[in-house]
């Protein structure tokens, strides 16, 4: 048996501001056309289909499209688990039909304990959750830690191990030792969001989601495909791609990806930049991280370079000023503690505040001030 492992599409993602539909449809089809080409059996997708839990119309469109083509008409098995950006609930919806397209959409504990079944293989699919979601289906309240979690679910999902196959699992975690990127979600408290390596080490593969460079971690048989595109500059110098695996070695082989427009980086000074003999030499429709070797201030900089480069990122200086433009700063209002710490917590999740996690801020804030007042 032969599957292709890929994840963190992000469908919606916009990078500083560009629309990322078009580029995230060129990468999907390219996957679909390495499918089809290398004569897979299946493709694994582990987490983070979309980049909003609750997406957009476009991103909702575009994703149905690429899974007709890839489920219905090119009758590819579709091996799937939500991640920590998707909404298990959303995506849940239409999940006992999908399995009668060999589509498996898996998004609960519950599912992720009953494999599913191949001649040669047992995948097991494993979405992102909380502590909480083990201990409350496990009954176990010593499940403190994500960590502590998944090493139940494995133990639980060995027991279901046919000895006549491999094991696969996929699923959508951070894994202790990994490097993260700047597009990924970086809240981490205590390092409670770590999940040991040697917690999978019953697998024959393990294909991960939720770091966005393939070579987040090395560790043989564990694996991130790495995201879709590049939704960073941290990730300038990251080749994107999928993992080709073969049942009877397990040896991961990458097929890169080839971006409708990648991320540059170009050093030179502005008359450079807007010099004929040099812009028509650069990929002009590619995203565009500049550094400006002039020291002196440029009135209007960006539009004038955008009329050229229409998608530059951002433009640094390499000496001098680093702000073209001096504007008057604006004194910040004062913003409530609830205000600050509700905005925080949909900026890093996605999610708003529920009423009783809004009511745990407010007695815990309340109980700050007046601890607060009596040390006063």
């Amino acid at each position: 048996m032969r599957f292709l492992h890929t994840a963190d599409w992000h469908i919606g993602k916009k990078l500083h501001g560009y629309d990322l539909l078009e580029n995230q449809k060129a990468a999907m089809e390219e996957i679909l056309a390495i499918a089809k080409k290398e004569a897979v059996d299946a493709i694994i997708i582990a987490g983070d289909l979309y980049d909003r839990s609750v997406p957009g119309i476009e991103s909702i469109e575009l994703l149905n499209k690429q899974f007709i083509q890839m489920n219905l008409e090119a009758e590819l098995p579709i091996l799937a688990v939500s991640g920590n950006h998707d909404s298990a609930t959303r995506l849940a919806t239409g999940g006992p039909w999908y399995k009668q397209r060999n589509f498996h959409l898996h998004t609960t504990l519950e599912e992720a304990l009953v494999p599913v079944e191949f001649p040669e293989v047992q995948f097991f699919l494993l979405p992102y959750f909380e502590p909480i979601a083990a201990r409350l289906y496990f009954e176990d309240d010593s499940l403190k830690t994500i960590g502590q979690a998944v090493g139940r679910v494995v133990e639980a999902m060995a027991s279901a191990f046919d000895p006549n196959k491999k094991q696969v699992l996929v699923s959508h975690f951070f894994v202790a030792g990994s490097l993260r990127t700047d597009s990924e979600t970086s809240v981490e408290v205590g390092g409670l969001d770590a999940v040991p390596v040697d917690v999978f080490a019953a697998f024959d593969y393990v294909a991960l989601g939720h770091l966005h460079s393939k070579n987040a971690i090395k560790e043989g048989k564990v694996r991130y495909s790495g995201s879709l595109l590049k939704y960073s500059l941290s990730e300038i110098n990251d080749e994107k791609g999928v993992w080709l695996i073969d049942s009877q070695t397990m040896e991961p082989v990458f097929q890169a990806l080839t971006p409708l427009q990648d991320i540059q980086h170009y050093q030179a000074s502005f008359a450079e930049l807007t010099n004929p003999t040099i812009y028509q030499t650069l990929d002009r429709q590619a995203f565009w991280h500049f550094e400006i070797t002039d020291r002196a201030i440029i009135p209007n900089m960006m539009n004038q370079l955008r009329e050229i480069y229409p998608f530059v990122l951002t433009v640094e200086r390499t000496n001098g000023h680093d702000v073209v433009v001096q504007t008057t700063k604006k004194r910040s209002k004062k913003v409530a503690p609830t205000v600050v710490l509700a905005n925080f917590f949909n900026e890093v999740t996605g999610e708003e505040l529920t009423d009783q996690q809004r009511e745990w801020l407010e007695t815990g804030l309340t109980m700050a001030l007046d601890t607060e007042k009596k040390e006063d």
